[in-house]
């Protein structure tokens, strides 16, 4: 066999493997490519069985349209109530159980996504290259869900509120705090964001699951 059918051929059971598919293999999967690929590309419990990265991104999507609908109708307070409601939903539905959200939660999926890469890490024979990249991409993932967890707080105070007034000054701090989920924040004031403790959001995990995987070989 060519060294290119054989190259085609691992990278098929890889995929299979991770997308929880069965496939008879010549020797054991590589655990740490496994868990992998439950951060991008395939985990059980999940909507449609998406990566647990993709998914959080999705709620952290659908919680940012809301929180600007939200104040759109600053002075409205059923208005402001109603979308953060919507929110939370995104953020984690366990708070608010009915909103436009997937119904699995950023916070659930985000804490997933720290959770895989460190299994990663620590999976026998896993590489330096993604031992590196996995301290990136959970330092940046539990940064988010300390924010996700700010939010709910805040989202709470909103719902409890009587003044719209005082919501919508609510609604605006973790507007912010929505924002970093995905785009992380300048919390050093050097100009850039990286996946440093306070600062890296879902988009910092998702530059360095990028360069691990191409590390490995997984994509080019």
């Amino acid at each position: 066999m060519s060294k290119r059918g054989a190259a085609a051929i691992a990278a098929v059971i890889i995929l299979s493997v991770v997308g929880g598919q069965a496939m008879a293999q010549d020797k054991p999967a590589n655990m740490a490519h496994v868990h992998m690929g439950h951060v991008l590309t395939g985990w059980k419990d999940t909507p449609d069985k998406k990566g647990l990265l993709p998914t959080a991104m999705a709620e952290a999507a659908i919680a940012k349209t809301h929180v600007g609908l939200a104040l759109k109708q600053p002075d409205n307070l059923d208005w402001l109530k109603l979308h953060t409601g919507h929110v939370l939903h995104a953020v984690d539905p366990s708070v608010e159980p009915k909103g436009p959200g997937l119904g699995y939660g950023f916070m659930k999926a985000a804490t997933g996504v720290a959770a895989h890469v460190n299994f990663a890490a620590g999976s026998d024979g896993a590489s330096k290259n993604v031992k590196l990249h996995a301290q990136h991409v959970a330092t940046s993932a539990e940064n988010t869900v300390a924010w996700a967890k700010q939010i709910v707080t805040l989202g709470k105070k909103v719902q409890a509120s009587t003044s719209a007034a005082n919501a919508a000054a609510t609604v605006r701090v973790f507007n912010k705090l929505v924002a970093q989920l995905a785009d992380g924040t300048d919390a050093n004031g050097d100009g850039k964001v990286t996946w440093v403790k306070g600062e890296g959001g879902l988009g910092q995990s998702q530059l360095h699951m990028g360069f691990m995987s191409k590390g490995e070989g997984l994509i080019k």
